[in-house]
């Protein structure tokens, strides 16, 4: 399929884990694709596996300023966008007691704060009939313990599909969320965890997984093309929840 051939999509945090398999499927479909995260050595590992056609740009997105240095920069490359995938965020989890202010401010300020400036600051370079997929979680819905401050931060980006939509649909673009279960990407490693806690905690999410695995970038990466695609033109301000069946059974 080619559903994306002479269209520009954006892919925040798209320099790893669900991010680049996603920008990698949007450029296999024909799209001009557009990256951004933090580092600039893995940005330029990941234009290299996406294609000549990408422009990678580094962008925190846990700072406010960026949004509009982002929205700039596109301008300025005479870029407009079809879609959007705001995937850029961090997980940290932590039991109650040992949860400081740090550790909220970082988490909303990424998962939150800078996912609503940067849509606000890209709302002006959007097509009409465009597209925004906001990445969210399970975690969100399922109580999972040590992780209250990162599922909130989902909790308060899952109301944004419902809200932002209302907002944009005047415009022609579509908001949605696709909020993945257990997925194995690099994100697992950054959680704050030692790695023999790691380990226990994924074999006791695996056990709580019907499908008895974990699920895949490439696999979550389909998802989003979906949610982005005319192939969902009657569907808005809906979370799509792909979790092996965690949550749901």
């Amino acid at each position: 399929m080619n559903r994306f051939t002479n269209k520009t999509v954006l892919v925040t945090g798209g320099n790893s884990g669900i991010g680049l398999a996603t920008a990698i499927q949007y450029a296999q479909e024909g799209a001009r694709v557009v990256i951004t995260g933090r580092d600039q050595a893995t940005l330029e590992q990941a234009k290299h596996l996406i294609g000549a056609n990408t422009v990678a740009l580094q962008n925190d997105q846990g700072d406010i300023k960026a949004a509009g240095k982002l929205a700039s920069t596109l301008t300025e490359l005479g870029i407009k966008l079809d879609a959007i995938f705001l995937n850029a965020g961090i997980a940290k989890f932590a039991p109650l007691p040992d949860i400081d202010e740090a550790l909220w401010d970082q988490t909303f300020n990424v998962n939150v704060k800078g996912a609503f400036f940067t849509i606000q600051a890209l709302t002006p370079l959007l097509n009409r009939d465009a597209a925004i997929v906001l990445n969210g979680s399970i975690n969100a819905h399922i109580g999972m313990p040590s992780s209250s401050v990162y599922a909130a931060s989902k909790a308060a980006l899952i109301s944004f599909a419902k809200t932002l939509s209302a907002e944009l649909l005047p415009l022609g673009v579509r908001v949605n969320v696709v909020s993945p279960g257990p997925v194995s990407t690099p994100l697992y490693s950054r959680l704050g965890m030692e790695s023999a806690q790691l380990e226990q905690m994924a074999k006791a999410i695996q056990e709580q997984i019907p499908l008895n695995r974990f699920g895949t970038s490439e696999e979550l990466a389909k998802t989003v093309l979906f949610m982005s695609s005319s192939d969902s033109a009657f569907i808005v301000g809906t979370e799509l929840i792909a979790d092996g069946g965690m949550s749901q059974l």
